[in-house]
């Protein structure tokens, strides 16, 4: 059997409908904090049982049986992520799993300014330590481009700090691929990369942006404080602006340069690009 946590998140949900395209539905389970949210997924066969990584007792009877179990990472910085993985990873051994996969992030090595990097390598440190194998997915920055890019559309300027190449990733094809893996007879131990196999900066976007909408769209780069004082100015706490900074300062230090390509090579097909995502 394979778990997946958090399905009824974006990326766990996504996962599980790929993998229902692959195997049997009796042989997927999920873990969720709360099962009303997962009923569709138990109308079509799939094993729904509640579990949280504050609960232990609760993840154990969740995992019960699986060999492989996705644990999909928690993304509240306010939360000591580490121990709540810590939970889940213990948990996954006591319940006799075979394989962990974890969803980590690209650029999770020592130096990076991008915060949740620190936590993504403490928990790799915990998967090395458990004594079964595991694979940690190093995913390539797959937010929403709006998010990213600001109201572009709008204003015909993409306005946001200083950047670097970035290979920005679309989460469907994430969630594909880790169908594939958790499906399919390959496995890898450690941790790899799930990136696009191409990195662009916000000057490719404001070109490719610029063709789509046939009219000059204008990159122009804001210095970081005057970044953060918008940010503030537009509702935004500034300890969360802060933190979003800290993306910036990765990106442009190189941390997310790398390409890869692992995920055309599991999809058996080149992933979407960003001019594909903009265009839709």
């Amino acid at each position: 059997m394979i778990v997946v946590t958090g399905a009824t998140g974006g990326l766990g949900g996504a996962t599980v409908e790929h993998l229902l395209q692959r195997v049997p539905a009796g042989e997927i389970g999920v873990s969720v904090r709360d099962t009303a949210k997962a009923q569709h997924f138990v109308d079509r066969g799939v094993r729904v049982r509640q579990g949280s990584y504050e609960d232990p007792a609760a993840l154990r009877d969740s995992f019960a049986g699986a060999e492989q179990v996705l644990l999909v990472s928690g993304n509240d910085p306010a939360s000591d992520l580490v121990s709540l993985h810590r939970n889940a990873v213990e948990a996954a051994v006591a319940a006799g799993v075979r394989r962990i996969v974890y969803t980590s992030q690209q650029g999770a090595i020592a130096g990076n300014p991008y915060r949740p990097s620190e936590f993504h390598i403490d928990t790799e440190a915990l998967l090395g330590d458990s004594g079964i194998a595991w694979t940690a997915l190093r995913n390539g920055a797959y937010g929403p481009l709006d998010q990213l890019l600001g109201p572009w559309q709008r204003t015909g300027e993409i306005a946001q700090p200083e950047d670097g190449p970035v290979p920005y990733t679309d989460r469907d094809d994430i969630a594909e691929a880790i169908a594939v893996l958790l499906a399919g007879a390959r496995s890898f131990d450690g941790p790899v990369t799930f990136a696009a196999p191409t990195a662009v900066t916000f000057d490719d976007f404001a070109t490719i942006a610029s063709r789509l909408a046939g009219r000059t769209i204008k990159r122009t780069v804001l210095d970081d404080e005057q970044w953060v004082a918008d940010q503030i100015v537009s509702g935004v706490p500034e300890q969360a602006a802060r933190f979003l900074l800290t993306w910036y300062q990765a990106a442009r230090a190189g941390y997310f340069a790398e390409p890869s390509p692992l995920l055309a090579d599991l999809l058996g097909r080149e992933p979407r690009t960003v001019a594909d995502r903009l265009a839709a």
